[in-house]
């Protein structure tokens, strides 16, 4: 499914967060949004997933407009890792992943077999079957990021939205988990902060910075030292791997540059 953003606006508590965002998803595209802390795409996400209301601005899901939808067909196409991993009440780890498939089920409907396979794969992929049965608070965080990723898998949706999904994953998960979901060849908007992870899991990159899109193109195309350097604040030598060929960064303390450019 391909996802239109047109002239997207949101305030929040009277402060423009974001502002004329356009945006253009092909069908089974890896779309990154890269940029720093405070620059809008949590909020633009949060507008896709409609936990926020835009000021002004179209959002077209295949054509449908988002905004239109009711909830249930929205989570029947759209499913949403964010970060926060908060419950108001405790569930086991099986019952938070069987919410996947309220948007598939009638009201009171109980599971069937092919849900509790669903939701018992979700789990296998994201190496926590053995934790089936253990309360979702007494996990860690990145125990309970990867549960809500098995949720998401067991919504079984056409595009998927992940607000830092590795943010709490160490380096064996964060891999994982991005593997996970390339591997779905379905649609994903991803929030993410690693520049060298968004470098090699996604087929496109977009900076947002001060709530507008500053720069879109491929992470060979986007990922230039010119680039990192006017919108992270940072210096850094990029290369192409010569296994993977796509680009990586290193970065270099000021203090360094500093000193190299003196002598």
């Amino acid at each position: 499914m391909k996802v239109s953003v047109k002239e997207l606006s949101c305030s929040i508590q009277g402060t423009k967060i974001i502002q004329d965002i356009n945006l253009e998803i092909k069908s089974g595209e890896f779309i990154g949004l890269v940029g720093p802390n405070g620059s809008g795409k949590s909020t633009l996400l949060k507008n896709l997933y409609r936990t926020l209301q835009p000021d002004s601005g179209q959002v077209h899901v295949d054509c449908k407009n988002l905004y239109q939808m009711s909830h249930k067909e929205t989570a029947k196409n759209l499913a949403v890792v964010s970060q926060e991993t908060s419950a108001v009440f405790d569930f086991t780890v099986t019952e938070i992943v069987h919410m996947g498939r309220h948007p598939h089920k009638k009201m009171f409907a109980p599971d069937t077999a092919e849900d509790i396979h669903i939701v018992e794969s979700a789990l296998d992929k994201v190496g926590l079957l053995a934790l089936a049965k253990r309360s979702f608070m007494s996990l860690s965080g990145g125990e309970k990021q990867r549960v809500l990723i098995a949720r998401a898998l067991a919504q079984q949706a056409n595009i998927i939205i992940l607000d830092e999904p590795t943010n709490h994953l160490d380096i064996h998960y964060q891999l994982q988990i991005m593997e996970i979901v390339k591997q779905l060849g379905i649609t994903v908007l991803a929030a993410i902060h690693d520049l060298n992870i968004a470098s090699i899991y996604c087929d496109s990159l977009c900076i947002i910075h001060d709530g507008k899109v500053a720069v879109t193109g491929t992470p060979e195309e986007v990922l230039t030292p010119s680039i990192i350097n006017q919108y992270f604040d940072v210096f850094a030598d990029v290369t192409l791997h010569p296994v993977i060929g796509r680009p990586v960064i290193t970065y270099i303390p000021g203090m360094l540059v500093s000193l190299n450019s003196v002598s």
